[in-house]
């Protein structure tokens, strides 16, 4: 667990630069940190074969964990590297905000790792307490004082329904173990008792407020739009992927011996994501907002892994969160640009777009042909995964209406697509930072090569 150590330790690090005034020195050893925390993680590769439960069983780092913090550490540092100049804009502590952030992807790896219910809310609760100050960052600006107060308040309702689950659950089996909770299930999966069954229910209530699907993603839309947009790419991206590999882990190890009595429930909740998150994102003039509701979207399409429960839903929840993740990067990462010159984020501010920038245009192009889950692109990849691990439990009815709704997407992704090339406007050409230049680069290329080869990153897991 070097991984989480090395994390721990950083942001404490961080925050004496910023004491001892060393500005100019943040950035290059908080990537640092990072890459040295992602190659102990890979590091522990060959050793995780036979992983065992650590720190009294309450932790297991295995390869779930391993691929899962990878990807979690991998976007963070290219989210970091798009931060240069951006937190000093806001304020001048700015020790405080990276400090908040590795603290917050802390509580993620707790999260991706956990072997016990106990560090599953750990981890959440750090991660969210986190998020709750980055949301509201901007101390002067009404939208995120506003979104740091709605996320806070919704938070905390949705801990409340999760901790109320996990105490039925613990009342249920006399556990907390996920091991001890699978093999109870597995002994008493018939009749079920009423107190486990509440509390799987009234967990899954807590998930689905952690990762925005509907009924329960009232806090996403506002809360993404008031934050600031940098924060917006970390809470839509990495905060997302780690809540699903925690939901997986959860309800794969623990509650599978007892899946048909919770499916019906999350099946309904999938569909409803899945039409609210696209047909409330055909609505929206803005190009932040869209992005918002789309993030509902694929919050549904991520937890068709979970509805149909096999041995490649870690594969297609891994490959679709990876392909998910990249893409809005580099989508968030032009949005910051166009914010920069023309200080909004309509769709009408990427008129004219490939004329002035045709860089910028094609790498926002890419990454709306990969949430679109157009061929050739990693989203395409991501929702085949998906699709197949619906259809082989054979929820088919699932998978049609998961493709309708890819069709209402390409509308909406489209959108801002054709006005980057068809319409025209008066606008002076970005100034494309070097930093911005590799992160747009790097994605659009990952992109395109998960597209074209999966097999090398679905092959991890």
């Amino acid at each position: 667990m070097n991984t989480l150590i090395i994390i721990s330790v950083l942001p404490i690090v961080i925050l004496y630069l910023g004491l001892y005034k060393v500005k100019s020195a943040l950035l290059p050893v908080t990537i640092v940190g990072l890459l040295a925390a992602m190659g102990c993680a890979i590091a522990e590769w060959t050793t995780a074969t036979y992983a065992k439960p650590i720190y009294s069983g309450m932790m297991l780092f295995d390869h779930f964990s391993i691929v899962f913090s990878v990807i979690t550490i991998a976007s963070t540092i290219l989210i970091l590297l798009l931060s240069k100049d951006y937190f000093e804009r806001i304020s001048d502590h700015v020790a405080e905000y990276y400090a908040v952030i590795l603290f917050s992807l802390a509580g993620i790896i707790v999260m991706l790792s956990y072997h016990n219910l106990v560090m599953l809310f750990i981890g959440i609760e750090i991660m969210s307490v986190s998020l709750y100050i980055l949301a509201g960052i901007k101390k002067k600006d009404f939208a995120s004082n506003e979104a740091a107060l709605k996320y806070f308040l919704m938070g905390a309702f949705s801990t409340g329904f999760l901790l109320f689950g996990i105490t039925l659950v613990y009342g249920a089996t006399g556990s907390f173990n996920l091991s001890v909770i699978r093999d109870w299930s597995i002994e008493h999966s018939r009749p079920i008792d009423p107190l486990f069954f509440s509390g799987i229910l009234l967990m899954i209530v807590g998930l689905c407020f952690k990762v925005g699907a509907a009924p329960f993603h009232f806090w996403t839309p506002d809360v993404y739009d008031g934050s600031p947009t940098l924060i917006t790419a970390f809470m839509s991206t990495v905060v997302k992927s780690a809540g699903f590999a925690a939901f997986l882990r959860l309800f794969a190890t623990c509650f599978n011996p007892v899946s048909d009595l919770w499916i019906p429930t999350l099946l309904v909740i999938t569909v409803i994501t899945l039409f609210i998150g696209n047909i409330t994102a055909l609505y929206q003039q803005s190009f932040k907002r869209m992005l918002a509701f789309s993030s509902i979207s694929h919050a549904g399409y991520m937890l068709f892994a979970v509805v149909a429960l096999g041995d490649g839903s870690a594969r297609a929840v891994f490959v679709y969160a990876t392909a998910y993740s990249i893409a809005s990067i580099a989508a968030f990462a032009v949005l910051i640009l166009v914010q920069q010159q023309s200080g909004n984020d309509n769709f009408d501010s990427f008129n004219g777009l490939a004329k002035k920038n045709p860089f910028l245009a094609l790498v926002l192009t890419i990454a709306m042909l990969s949430l679109a889950g157009i061929p050739l692109t990693a989203g395409f990849i991501g929702k085949f995964y998906m699709f197949s691990s619906a259809l082989s439990q054979f929820q088919i009815g699932l998978s049609i209406v998961a493709v309708i709704n890819a069709i209402i997407s390409i509308y909406y992704y489209f959108r801002v697509i054709v006005a980057m090339y068809f319409y025209s406007s008066e606008r002076n050409e970005l100034a494309v930072p070097p930093y911005f230049k590799f992160v747009l680069g790097f994605s659009a290329l990952v992109t395109i090569v998960i597209g074209v080869y999966p097999y090398w990153i679905s092959s991890l897991i």
